[in-house]
């Protein structure tokens, strides 16, 4: 019996879908179109896993990753991964096994730290640690006209811990302090340096390239010649002349703070250039002249007008600059001339694995490289998405 063949005719949208589609809002087609990728959905979900941990990070951390919350009798010790079963049998509650520091006539009497597989440490859950404060911000400039502190609530749960002793699953680094806490922190600290210098560059974008495509002119060549000047600094040795002005007794939320800022001032002329290039040749557009003759004024028209026409493109070099902001500020770190202990970042951290000892010996000090890869590229494929996705008109359905 002949079975009818399969209709392989191509999907024809209805007119309602027709309709629905060219109705829609550009932020709705631009979606529409960057779900389609699944590269970028994937690296999307991991982005925000990485801000989820780091805006958590201190309910996920068990230790303080200071050296107030250090384990002295592990240090550079490798990580404990949680087990159920041993040779003394099953638990229904995770547990690691007890480390002893020793030393002896074995040793040359240096001491080493050695496991007891005999005694187990449990896991425990929700337990009550050190303290730490959500919700609060304290900014202390030079001078004290300009001291910001506002109070927070305080906390003492953390996710996970040990009853009896410390569980340290990525291990620890040469003074004792928990690589996993201090992962995390960084992952905090990486993004808010990112995020403060990506808004204050995004700000400077705007104005400055949004008036300068505007008016043009003279104003615009002064202002091109400006961005020009800046965009020629080479950012190392500018790190390298401001890190020698860096009062040494300067607090570690100063210098976060300082570094994010220049971050800022010396990434948007990049933004600039875009902005104006664009409002160069939407300026002369009629509802540019419908919105003048009606009386409205410059900053109306730039700021209602011409900046919305543009928003999707806004986003995506924005999104494509967070990255770029994260590499310089761990770069500069990583040479010493950004961010320094006992902040943590991921560039401090990577300061560390330079060290032929850890190369050879220590490899779990390159567990947050992994995170910082994943990082960059969570956010270089979230860009790559939006830059596909922010045309929606390129293709049709």
């Amino acid at each position: 019996m002949l079975t009818p063949a399969p209709d392989t005719k191509p999907h024809v949208p209805i007119a309602d879908d027709i309709e629905r589609y060219y109705s829609a809002s550009q932020m709705q087609l631009v979606w529409s179109r960057f779900k389609r990728k699944r590269s970028a959905m994937a690296s999307l979900y991991f982005l925000l896993f990485f801000i989820l941990i780091g805006l958590f990070s201190p309910f996920l951390s068990p230790y303080d990753p200071t050296i107030a919350g250090r384990n002295k009798d592990y240090l550079n010790g490798a990580p404990q991964v949680p087990m159920f079963c041993d040779h003394n049998g099953c638990s229904a509650r995770p547990f690691i096994h007890a480390v002893e520091r020793t030393r002896s006539i074995k040793t040359n009497f240096r001491w080493v730290t050695e496991v007891n597989p005999d005694k187990r440490i449990y896991v425990t859950f929700f337990p009550e640690s050190w303290q730490y404060t959500v919700f609060d911000l304290e900014i202390n400039l030079p001078g004290d006209s300009f001291d910001i502190a506002l109070p927070g609530v305080v906390l003492d749960r953390h996710l996970f811990g040990a009853k009896d002793g410390m569980v340290h699953i990525f291990g620890t680094d040469a003074t004792g302090k928990d690589i996993f806490s201090r992962t995390l922190h960084a992952i905090y600290t990486s993004l808010s340096v990112g995020a403060i210098g990506v808004f204050i560059s995004f700000f400077l974008a705007l104005l400055i390239g949004g008036f300068s495509g505007f008016y043009g002119g003279l104003f615009d060549s002064i202002t091109q010649m400006i961005t020009d000047a800046i965009r020629t600094v080479p950012a190392i040795p500018l790190f390298m002349a401001i890190a020698a002005f860096i009062p040494d007794e300067w607090s570690s939320e100063i210098r976060f703070f300082v570094i994010a800022t220049i971050l800022g001032f010396v990434s948007w002329p990049t933004l600039a250039r875009r902005v104006r290039t664009h409002l160069l040749t939407e300026r002369t557009q009629d509802y540019v002249l419908a919105a003048q003759l009606c009386g409205a004024s410059s900053f109306h028209i730039v700021t209602r007008h011409l900046l919305p026409s543009f928003t999707g493109y806004i986003i995506v070099d924005l999104i494509i600059t967070f990255p770029y902001m994260v590499l310089l500020e761990t770069g500069l770190s990583f040479i010493g001339l950004g961010l320094r202990d006992p902040v943590n970042s991921l560039g401090v951290m990577l300061q560390s694995v330079t060290n032929a000892d850890v190369l050879l010996n220590y490899q779990w000090y390159f567990i947050p490289v992994v995170f910082f890869i994943a990082l960059v590229l969570s956010f270089v494929y979230v860009g790559d998405g939006l830059a596909d996705a922010a045309d929606p008109y390129s293709e049709t359905k």
